[in-house]
Parts: C-alpha cells; sequence; structure tokens
C-alpha cells in the first residue's frame, strides 16, 4: 500500500497560501485510495525513477488540492489528477538536461528466466521512447483509459490520439524488434 502522505484536517477550509480548499479528508483519502496507485504507476513509467514519481506524485495531490478544484464526479477528477501529473513530468523533462547518450546494456546473464527477460525488454524499451510515447501507451493499455480521456489528461486533441497511439505503438514494436522480439505468428 502506498503510505498517504497528505492528509487534511476536518475544518481546513484554506491552504497555506489562503487559497480555498474545498475538498474535506472523506472525499480525498476516497480519491487518493482510487487514484494514487495507478497514478504511481503512471508515474513511475514515465520517468522511470521511483523516487522523483513519488515526488511528482506528492505534488500533484498539493497542486489539485491547492486549487480548489471540485470536478464533476471522480472521473473528472482523476482526469484533473493526471493531467496535473503529466504537466509536472513535463516541467521536469524541460529542466532535465540528458546525462548521457550511452544506452544500458542488455543483462545476459544466466539464470534468469524468460519473463524477467521479456519484461526487462518491454521496460528497457519502454524507457527508449519518447516521454510522450510512455504516457500514451501507458494510459491506454494499462489504464485503459479512452482517446478522449488521454486527450484530457496529456493536453491533447481527441481527434488526434488515435493516430498518435498508433504511431507510438509502432515505435514500441521497432525497439522490441531491435531487442530481438517479435510477435508469434499463428499456425493455421
Amino acid at each position: 500500500m502506498i503510505p498517504m502522505a497528505l492528509t487534511l484536517p476536518r475544518t481546513l477550509t484554506t491552504d497555506l497560501a489562503g487559497r480555498a480548499v474545498t475538498m474535506d479528508e472523506a472525499a480525498f483519502r476516497h480519491l487518493y485510495d482510487r487514484t494514487a496507485r495507478p497514478l504511481r504507476a503512471y508515474l513511475m513509467r514515465s520517468c522511470g525513477d521511483l523516487a522523483l514519481a513519488d515526488d511528482l506524485l506528492q505534488e500533484a495531490y498539493l497542486r489539485m488540492l491547492r486549487s480548489g478544484f471540485e470536478g464533476e464526479d471522480d472521473d473528472h477528477r482523476k482526469n484533473y489528477l493526471y493531467r496535473i501529473a503529466t504537466n509536472l513530468l513535463r516541467d521536469h523533462f524541460r529542466r532535465k538536461r540528458p546525462e548521457s547518450d550511452e544506452v544500458p546494456e542488455r543483462d545476459e546473464s544466466p539464470g534468469h528466466d524468460e519473463a524477467v527477460h521479456l519484461r526487462s525488454d518491454v521496460g528497457g524499451a519502454m524507457a527508449e521512447l519518447a516521454p510522450r510515447d510512455r504516457q500514451m501507451l501507458w494510459l491506454a493499455y494499462v489504464e485503459g483509459a479512452s482517446h478522449q480521456e488521454i486527450a484530457k489528461a496529456l493536453g491533447l486533441r481527441s481527434a488526434s490520439i488515435r493516430s498518435m497511439l498508433f504511431r507510438a505503438r509502432q515505435r514500441l514494436a521497432k525497439q522490441l524488434q531491435a531487442r530481438g522480439l517479435r510477435p508469434e505468428l499463428e499456425v493455421s
């Protein structure tokens, strides 16, 4: 279980900056319980750093609370939270300077079973994609988000998600093929 780092006093109506906080502790806890684990996984897969993902997770919830955003329903609040997290990721990648252009070598040591290799190959291939491709693929295929939800979370036009997702899948397939992974052919 992910520890809940942010808690609200039951009577809190303004934050430290004097902005309205409209969500009470019970409503926040409900939202947090529903969204923390998948949002953390999304952040982790998008940035590749667990400590950074945890920092961004906490900052996303804090910013949502400070905004005073109420939302129409749980899905609207969840989409808003993912949008904040996506913006935090973008800000991080804009500031980040590449330390090295080297791609880490694959672990070829004996003793690892095939599933571990497959998982590390897929994880490595995902890590080599652009952040937006990773985000779209994660939201679509892990979170099961619709094209409209992906568009809202990433700040893109809904009409362009289908083609962007198609191209992101193609780029992932090329990365996997470069690692020697190919789809299994059905034998009729």
